[in-house]
């Protein structure tokens, strides 16, 4: 099985769009809590749906299940915790939501894990795919940057 990962801050949507087309994933996965947010631009939950089936022939599911509390958001942005105690707090929501479980592995088999940081290493979509990668096994992991 292998899971890919991309944040669509930073980036054109040029570059966007050709790392989904060239990864030969075949469904991207949005792991935000708030996907139809105006300052998410052309990722836009709606936007987004389209520009995947016409530029990559993608499809595309909202997984919340897979996105902190906005309370974890709130305390990690608003209230500066601190990464670490961000991540530990979403590790234990996941969890307790038992999504190695509750999250089909065919829809994540090939598929690409989205959220909005540009990098990987201080975001959450690094934390749900090292986790199924974890208890599923037999799992590849590979940010599209």
């Amino acid at each position: 099985m292998k899971i890919y990962t991309i944040g669509f801050t930073k980036k054109s949507a040029e570059k966007f769009f050709g790392l989904l087309r060239t990864s030969g994933a075949t469904t991207l996965v949005d792991v935000r809590l708030n996907n139809v947010s105006q300052l998410a631009g052309f990722a836009k939950r709606d936007d987004l749906r389209f520009f995947l089936g016409e530029l990559c022939g993608m499809g595309y599911t909202h997984r919340p299940d897979l996105a902190p509390t906005q309370a974890i958001l709130d305390d990690y942005k608003k209230q500066g915790t601190g990464w670490e105690t961000y991540e530990n707090r979403f590790l234990k929501l996941m969890e307790q939501r038992t999504i190695e479980d509750t999250v089909p592995q065919g829809l994540i088999d090939n598929a690409v894990l989205l959220c909005s940081e540009d990098k990987p290493h201080h975001c959450h979509r690094r934390l749900v795919a090292e986790y199924l990668a974890d208890r599923w096994g037999s799992v590849t992991v590979e940010h599209l940057v």
